[in-house]
């Protein structure tokens, strides 16, 4: 384009040079006053197109090379228009207002293919993710993160407030009872009778082998300590009864003493309370444990990759009945919807708002950083058949204005 403007302006010269040579008169008149007005028009316009870029032949002529000289100030009114026409947050909320996003969110998800590819999507996602962790520093984080917790635990108070909320409203009395109930069971067995009974005529040959051997002659030591052993489980029968038929039994009073005692303890006695944690920190630092918490990263790992691997992974079978479910609340719920788009519009809003600031400071710094001559490149490039045409219809136009003048001055003279 520019060689064919500039062949245009080389045949008006030729062609003035030429009428000139041919005396100028007649037809050459005419002749010369069009290629004279051509070239000037030519010459005109050719310094207009290239004032934009950069300066004609390299002269420091004023009011040249207007765009690499304005760049800075371009920039900004670039920023500002798009700011003022792209990113007004009246106009963003009046389109997203009427888009009415619940609406057709809601619509969308109904549809079960479109809530099926949501939860392929993410199940998609969550493979990939599991595949970018790095499985070492993941068990070193999760193991640093539970024994700083465990190390910060203060085991005493919480085992405190625990036994403070099981004997609230006597709680702990319902333990008491059970546990009395139990042991009521166990003295009740025939075996356990038998295995007492045994015991005491073992320690007895043991400790009084002559006094056994001459009540032996008399009676069988087996049915005296039998009968003593079923007399001693009834005894201890009749007063675990007792016990737990009577509200205000001893055995009660002592057991509620000492309960409130040791949770006191727990709550204010310094040296359990480190006693505990003594306890505590020897567990944190076995072997086992260590191995236990590194190891359950492996085990999730393990589940999740199962379940995400898995064609009817219940996981993403989940997923998308939510959000089909989802779907159906926002397609027939108004106040949802509503309530949807109140909170999009607000955080619209206040996106907007950032994105003004940010946005146009983002591009005038990016414009303001260009490489001049490649703007100047990039800009002819981009509007540079035009700016040639404008250099054709110049050496055109200003022919036939040389045409009509020339034609005006032979009417006047004659």
């Amino acid at each position: 384009m520019k060689l064919g403007a500039l062949g245009l302006l080389a045949a008006a010269l030729a062609g003035f040079a030429l009428s000139h040579a041919m005396g100028g008169q007649g037809a050459w008149a005419w002749v010369r006053a069009f290629c004279e007005a051509a070239a000037v028009g030519a010459l005109a316009d050719w310094f207009a197109v290239v004032a934009l870029f950069k300066r004609p032949l390299g002269l420091p002529i004023p009011h040249t090379a207007i765009i690499p000289s304005n760049k800075a100030r371009l920039a900004d009114n670039l920023a500002v228009f798009v700011r003022d026409h792209f990113l007004d947050p009246d106009a963003l909320l009046a389109r997203l207002k009427v888009f009415d996003p619940a609406s057709r969110l809601g619509t969308w998800l109904s549809e079960p293919a479109q809530a099926r590819a949501v939860a392929a999507m993410v199940r998609t996602w969550l493979s990939e993710a599991l595949d970018l962790l790095d499985e070492r520093a993941v068990r070193d984080a999760i193991q640093g993160f539970v024994v700083s917790r465990l190390r910060a635990w203060d085991a005493g108070a919480t085992a405190g407030e625990v036994l403070g909320l099981l004997t609230r409203d006597g709680r702990h009395h319902q333990l008491l009872d059970e546990a009395l109930r139990r042991l009521g069971g166990y003295l009740d067995d025939e075996g356990v009778k038998a295995r007492v009974s045994g015991l005491m005529v073992k320690y007895a040959r043991k400790e009084w082998p002559k006094i056994v051997g001459t009540v032996n002659l008399v009676r069988s030591v087996d049915s005296i300590a039998d009968s003593l052993a079923d007399r001693l489980a009834r005894a201890m029968l009749d007063e675990l009864q007792e016990v737990l038929s009577r509200p205000d039994h001893p055995l009660r009073r002592d057991y509620e003493e000492w309960v409130e005692a040791y949770v006191a303890r727990l709550r204010d006695d310094e040296a359990l309370r480190e006693q505990i944690d003594r306890i505590k920190s020897r567990l944190i630092d076995q072997p086992t444990v260590r191995d236990y918490v590194q190891g359950l990263w492996g085990e999730i790992h393990a589940a999740l990759r199962r379940n995400l691997d898995s064609d009817a992974s219940p996981l993403v079978r989940h997923l998308e009945r939510s959000l089909l479910g989802l779907g159906r609340q926002l397609a027939g719920n108004p106040a949802l919807r509503d309530a949807i788009n109140e909170h999009v519009m607000t955080g619209a809003r206040s996106l907007a708002a950032r994105l003004r600031a940010g946005v146009t400071e983002h591009i005038a710094q990016t414009v303001k950083g260009w490489d001049e001559r490649r703007l100047v490149q990039e800009l002819e490039l981009s509007v540079g058949r035009d700016l040639q045409y404008i250099r054709y219809n110049g050496t055109l136009v200003g022919g036939l204005i040389g045409v009509v003048l020339h034609a005006l001055v032979v009417t006047l003279g004659g």
